[in-house]
């Protein structure tokens, strides 16, 4: 099931930001953990009461200026209606209810999406009369906060996390391997999706995903089953090319809830943007096996670009994912498609295998045995012995005798010299360093 999506909306100065960084238990706003991945992010996964959930920022609606305003509120209002299912509406609790309150929050009602106003800057209990007036919003939901100190902030979250719907059993696994084309916009995601559609080979029957905007189809291709869900169509008109970003994004989210497989499709006249590594950077955070495809290669002159070049420069950029196979494509002409399956299966196989205890640790033997291990305030590191807890991803938890020893740089060794003995191409690895007398 996919996570629920909550938008904060609100005039400049009420708070979002405050309470955004508060929702998500971090000090700023702008978190960035993963190499190669640039770009400014005001979307974060949240947790409260055990629920998990997709928060985003939207900024602030700047109401100076007649002319601005309708667009401005328009924008803003349009991206939470439609990709958020629930709205947080923050407003200045000191300042009190003022006309574009009024204005923005008619346009939010018409929705009928689930609304919290959300009365900001409410310091003391001796000021909860100042949150009165709003009352006459007829809002049910109207809970004072403050922001800044976390006052309320807790019972905002008790009452919106007890507003999302009940989980809904997964889908049946087997039903196939589940893959998700992800890309910003105009990259040919679209394209794509027809074009492997219209393909002879394929049996396809169309189930509509739990999403809004995103679908699952199931199909066989050479006997193999998939689940693909289609991130694409997230553009709309009037939309600027800062708020196509924030749907980008969104979508992808959604799409890698539900995905053993992210192709991250990029544009081979372009290159790696921005926006592409942020998107990459959410798949490997999730743990999602990933292939990057490049996409529109018959628009480059081969006679100036050769591949090994533009695999090279394109490494460069996302070095994070350099175990991602790579795969040229074009959706208009079919070139590449051969590929784009086999791929997939080549991937989901070492997704999903696990490693024989035994064989992992004649592997990480080896390991030490080429490279040891740096001593530890003056004493010897060693790894006792390793199992695989899981798969998709390969998760392996390591027990040595000093787990705060190993440092970041070693274990990057670790899973590098996995990847070149086990394989593991296009998944992520994540190792446990863990003392002997931790639990499992």
């Amino acid at each position: 099931m996919s996570l629920p999506i909550v938008a904060i909306v609100g005039r400049s100065n009420v708070g979002k930001s405050t309470l955004f960084n508060r929702i998500i238990k971090k000090r700023s706003a702008i978190v960035n953990n993963v190499p190669g991945v640039t770009r400014d992010r005001m979307y974060a996964q949240a947790d409260w009461f055990e629920k998990p959930f997709i928060v985003i920022d939207t900024g602030g609606i700047d109401l100076d200026g007649k002319n601005e305003l309708e667009l401005q509120v328009k924008d803003q209002c349009e991206f939470a209606i439609v990709e958020a299912d629930t709205i947080l509406f923050v407003v200045d609790g000191k300042q009190g209810l003022t006309p574009q309150d009024q204005e923005i929050i008619n346009k939010i009602r018409v929705s009928g999406k689930p609304l919290f106003l959300v009365v900001n800057k409410i310091d003391d209990p001796k000021h909860d009369d100042l949150v009165n007036e709003f009352y006459r919003l007829g809002v049910e939901h109207t809970i004072s906060t403050s922001a800044e100190h976390g006052f309320g902030v807790s019972y905002l979250m008790e009452i919106l996390v007890k507003s999302f719907p009940s989980d809904v059993p997964e889908e049946n696994q087997s039903s196939g391997i589940r893959v998700a084309i992800i890309g910003k916009p105009n990259v040919g995601k679209s394209s794509l999706i027809n074009r492997i559609f219209k393909s002879k080979r394929c049996i396809v029957s169309d189930i509509p995903g739990t999403t809004r905007d995103a679908f699952d189809t199931h199909l066989e291709v050479n006997g193999e089953k998939y689940v693909l869900t289609d991130t694409a169509g997230i553009r709309r008109k009037g939309k600027t090319s800062k708020l196509l970003d924030k749907f980008s994004v969104i979508m992808a989210l959604k799409g890698l809830e539900r995905c053993d497989i992210a192709v991250i499709l990029i544009d081979a006249a372009e290159g790696v943007s921005d926006q592409d590594a942020t998107i990459a950077g959410y798949a490997l955070e999730r743990g999602r096996a990933c292939i990057i495809g490049v996409n529109k290669w018959d628009l480059i002159d081969k006679e100036t670009v050769d591949l090994k070049s533009f695999e090279t420069k394109l490494r460069n950029n996302l070095k994070f994912l350099d175990f991602a196979p790579i795969i040229t494509l074009s959706a208009k002409t079919g070139y590449g498609l051969d590929t784009f399956f086999p791929s997939i299966q080549k991937v989901y196989r070492d997704y999903s295998k696990i490693i024989p205890t035994r064989k992992l640790n004649d592997c990480f033997a080896k390991a030490v045995e080429k490279n040891p291990m740096s001593s530890y305030r003056g004493k010897f590191l060693k790894i006792y012995y390793s199992t695989q807890v899981k798969s998709c991803p390969p998760t392996i938890n390591c027990y040595v005798n000093y787990p705060k020893g190993i440092h970041f740089s070693y274990e990057r060794y670790l899973i590098n010299y996995l990847r070149k003995t086990l394989g593991f191409i296009g998944t992520p690895i994540r190792l446990s360093f863990r003392s002997r007398h931790q639990d499992p």
